[in-house]
């Protein structure tokens, strides 16, 4: 019997100590939307790609979808390295520019995107009731309008009320200073139109992680708009809108930031 029990402990320990890290695999540069759109606009055809990152040996992982920031204007899709290497799949998502589209254009990419991972992160052995929403500054807003505006996902028939979590990192909750550059409404005037997110608060939202800088370091109201925002939320019923702020940190704060998503993340 002690016999048995030592066999045991040193298989278990072996096991330990042989387990073979996860791998990743990458698919980079996948069109989300389809061919006959693709057809009938250049811009869409080049700018709307994705790179899914993924556990190539795990099955039923969460899947981070990650718009980048830049105000709208500018940025490349990437896996950041601190979402790399955690057990989830990341899906890093181009999307249309302004100038050369305007509002709403860029939001709708962010739907076609994420509708288009409902759709195929079983391929890859995802689990498609495990899909949260991220992005850094335009990239957070993005990922609040497509959660919390539901028409966007409802053109493709799929309730963001599925979303699993939204987790946007420093981003605009009042209408995005894109958007008022279009209409010629300078960064001090704010404005809460259709296109803000905080115009759509609702109680059930999918559960909500905000995070922002520090509010002295950070864009113009970036953290008092987040505020306001878990604050309008808390008022209307939602039971999980979480905010942080990152002491001592910008509006560069995405590397603070990524522990937090990744506990949010795990389950």
């Amino acid at each position: 019997m002690k016999k048995w029990w030592i066999l045991m402990v040193i298989c278990l320990v072996g096991g330990v100590v042989f387990a073979q890290p996860t791998s990743y695999s990458e698919e980079k540069n996948v069109p989300y939307y389809g061919e006959p759109e693709r057809q009938q606009d250049a811009y869409l055809a080049e700018r709307c790609m994705l790179d899914v990152y993924y556990p190539a040996q795990t099955k039923h992982f969460a899947t981070v979808v990650w718009f980048h920031g830049g105000g709208l204007t500018s940025g490349e899709k990437h896996i950041p390295a601190g979402l790399k290497g955690k057990g989830f799949a990341v899906v890093a998502v181009n999307y249309r520019l302004y100038p050369k589209v305007r509002c709403p254009k860029y939001i709708e990419d962010a739907a076609a995107a994420i509708a288009w991972v409902f759709g195929n992160i079983e391929r890859y052995g995802g689990n498609a009731d495990r899909i949260f929403v991220s992005g850094h500054s335009a990239g957070a807003y993005l990922t609040m309008m497509t959660g919390l505006d539901k028409q966007w996902l409802q053109r493709y028939n799929l309730d963001a009320d599925r979303i699993a979590g939204l987790i946007p990192l420093s981003g605009n909750a009042i209408t995005h200073m894109a958007v008022r550059e279009e209409r010629g409404i300078k960064n001090t005037q704010p404005l809460a139109d259709e296109f803000a997110p905080l115009y759509h608060v609702r109680p059930d939202a999918p559960p909500m992680l905000l995070i922002t800088g520090d509010r002295e370091l950070e864009m113009i109201g970036r953290y008092e708009e987040n505020a306001y925002l878990q604050r309008m939320m808390k008022i209307v019923g939602h039971k999980n809108t979480i905010l942080y702020e990152l002491d001592g940190y910008g509006h560069d704060m995405t590397a603070p930031a990524f522990p937090l998503l990744v506990r949010f993340v795990a389950p």
